[in-house]
């Protein structure tokens, strides 16, 4: 796995506030979103239509740790006082003395705090309007994203999702790490890359491609061309002199079924003695 996705049992991961959140829906998405990056601890701050909220289970797409385990909160206060540090989302200047930083510093600093077994937490204001001045005093920075500033309001969900994979990503040994790799694939080497260029040949020979004949030299550098630029894999070459070989094989006047035993035996053979036919599967 390219990254270490997991964090050790003392690093305490942030709390996500959410501050009188009104769909029981929303808090549904944001519990699915905290799941999705390894966050688990929800509060919740005077949610409207009361808790527990089966609309919030039901969004949640099976992030029922997260839902079961929320607290609710009779004030913000309340919420962040046993916290060491909290950060305060929003997407309009305030006008006030807090430190403002992005989401990737942001979730470097987190993940700084949590590595010492610091409790801290994320801050997130109402669907409608955020958060009011006198609760982003309550933080120790102002989060805000580098947003479209002609429509900058984010669905309090999408924010979660981002600050959880700011999270998330600071954890990694590489910030561009992710949870599982393509294949490990073999470059082809130059007899792979040789053999079936000579096999092209001659199936475009037979096929009377190269015309006139006088053109031969330069159409058939073109077709190198085209074929030796992209660095082929070794599987994908052997890929290719299969079709060549089914080209070789079979005809409109000679499909595929009676005979056709017979007639690959002879073009095998016939392929070995030249000298091309060893990388043909």
């Amino acid at each position: 796995m390219p990254g270490d996705l997991s964090r050790p049992h003392d690093m305490p991961p942030p709390a996500v506030i959410l501050v009188e959140p009104q769909l029981g829906e929303n808090i549904g998405m944001v519990a699915r979103a905290m799941a999705n990056f390894g966050l688990a601890e929800l509060r919740l701050v005077k949610p409207r239509d009361g808790w527990p909220n089966e609309s919030a289970r039901a969004t949640a797409s099976r992030a029922d740790h997260v839902i079961d385990g929320a607290v609710v909160f009779e004030t913000l206060q309340d919420a962040v006082a046993d916290l060491v540090y909290v950060g305060a989302t929003t997407a309009r200047p305030r006008d006030n003395f807090k430190p403002v930083v992005g989401p990737v510093e942001a979730g470097r600093g987190l993940r700084a705090r949590s590595r010492a077994g610091q409790k801290t937490g994320l801050l997130f204001g109402r669907e409608r309007f955020g958060l009011f001045n006198e609760e982003i005093g309550l933080a120790d920075e102002i989060v805000t994203f580098p947003v479209n500033a002609e429509f900058s309001s984010l669905n309090i969900a999408q924010a979660v999702l981002l600050m959880s994979y700011e999270w998330m990503k600071s954890g990694l040994e590489h910030e561009t790490d992710t949870a599982f790799a393509g294949p490990d694939l073999t470059p082809a080497d130059k007899r792979h890359i040789h053999g079936f260029l000579g096999h092209l040949e001659q199936a475009l020979d037979t096929r009377g491609y190269f015309r006139p004949a006088e053109k031969k030299p330069k159409m058939l550098d073109n077709v190198r061309a085209v074929f030796t630029r992209p660095g082929f894999t070794e599987p994908e070459v052997k890929v290719l002199r299969g079709v060549l070989a089914s080209l070789d094989y079979f005809s409109p006047k000679e499909p595929r079924g009676a005979g056709y035993p017979d007639r690959k035996r002879d073009a095998d053979e016939a392929a070995r003695r030249s000298g091309n036919g060893n990388d043909i599967d």
